[in-house]
């Protein structure tokens, strides 16, 4: 088996060069450890939007400009499928020439469960899903949500540690989850060293893609209501923060008292509306600070996320929420954890105080943890994926 089809959202989240990095990592590491790799993705009408937002044929959209930019930056453009209404139309290889590939002993690795057409997905010898959104997955999952899509996969995998552990309140939903790390290809993101720590960036959406999660009379949070427990961290520990904020005008509240507490907010499109931005964006930083959705929290999920992976990669410190990952990464040189604003105060004076420390071991817990070879190589060898 050395043909894999990677599928996921990307023109579907057009001009959100973190989440394109999210789904390239493993497309390049695939390809790095000597894989055939197809990228296919599906799109709807009603996501083919054009500069304004509004919904418009899949010729004019930003979508289809978009994946055009990022696989032709990549290298991916005969390789890869943008594919329309169900079929109906494709961008790049046809859907004929992509259904013709799983006529090989061919992985599907399903992001999400992206890739539902059943003449693809129904032909392919072992299809993975991949769930990088523990907690909002399995909860789905539990009511019968279709958005979940775990259906008809052989293998399931998730960056969240913690599943199936008695410290984690995420139901399994009778499967068998292995888990996984994000995985960062090192060569395409170099050490970039800077004397002192500057400030403290990130890339977010206040509120994310989803909405909070009901479950047995317990209501799981958002991104937003962490933030908001940390507000005055600039004015309280004397640092600087910037993030490059996807924030809807419905909460200028919560923008306001950012500026007021002396949060920098910078355009997330100008910022890191590319893969190119988004690594000029983290590199040019001098560490990392974010929380996590509510829910990865108060669930104790292990969930890590593949932006933190990027930061330490390029030598950046990271100060981030706990989701109870301690147990598997090695915290307090390089990655430092928080539960509270006094804790985040101190992380980030630990930061500030010995930072070439700091950075040094950052690049080292990414070439230790994170390096897409030992990543993809370990889910090889669970699954029985002979690497060529």
């Amino acid at each position: 088996m050395a043909l894999v089809i990677v599928s996921g959202a990307l023109a579907n989240k057009p001009f959100n060069g973190g989440n394109a990095w999210s789904r390239l990592s493993w497309i390049l590491g695939f390809r790095q450890l000597g894989f055939d790799v197809c990228f296919v993705e599906q799109i709807g009408h009603d996501a083919c939007v054009d500069a304004n937002g509004q919904v418009c044929p899949f010729k004019q959209s930003v979508n289809l400009q978009y994946f055009e930019a990022v696989m032709s930056r990549f290298g991916l453009s005969d390789c890869s499928s943008l594919i329309y209404r169900d079929g109906k139309e494709a961008h790049g290889v046809p859907i004929e020439g992509v259904a013709a590939l799983t006529q090989k002993e061919t992985l599907l690795f399903n992001l999400s469960g992206h890739l539902a057409l059943p003449e693809i997905k129904n032909q392919i010898h072992c299809k993975v899903y991949y769930d990088d959104d523990p907690g909002f997955t399995q909860f789905w999952h539990e009511e019968h949500n279709p958005g979940a899509r775990l259906w008809d996969h052989d293998f399931y995998f998730t960056i969240g540690q913690n599943i199936g552990k008695a410290h984690c309140v995420i139901p399994t939903g009778g499967l068998s989850w292995h888990h996984t790390r994000p995985p960062v290809v090192l060569e395409d993101w170099p050490i970039v060293c800077q004397e002192r720590l500057d400030r403290f960036t990130t890339v977010a959406n206040w509120r994310g893609a989803y909405g909070p999660i009901h479950h047995n009379g317990k209501t799981y949070g958002l991104k937003v209501h962490e933030f908001r427990k940390v507000i005055d961290l600039p004015q309280r520990s004397g640092q600087k923060f910037e993030i490059a904020l996807q924030i809807h005008s419905a909460d200028q509240k919560d923008l306001n008292s950012l500026l007021a507490y002396g949060w920098q907010i910078s355009d997330p499109v100008a910022a890191a509306g590319s893969p190119e931005a988004f690594r000029h964006f983290v590199q040019a930083s001098g560490a990392e600070f974010s929380v996590a959705q509510g829910i990865y929290v108060e669930t104790n999920s292990g969930w890590f996320s593949d932006r933190t992976v990027r930061y330490l990669a390029s030598g950046k410190p990271a100060l981030v929420q706990d989701t109870g990952f301690g147990g598997q990464y090695p915290v307090g040189k390089g990655l430092v954890t928080f539960r509270n604003l006094s804790e985040a105060i101190e992380g980030a004076n630990r930061i500030v105080t010995d930072y070439s420390d700091h950075c040094k071991a950052a690049r080292e817990i990414a070439e230790d943890y994170f390096d897409a070879r030992k990543v993809i190589g370990t889910m090889a060898s669970e699954i029985g994926l002979k690497i060529p």
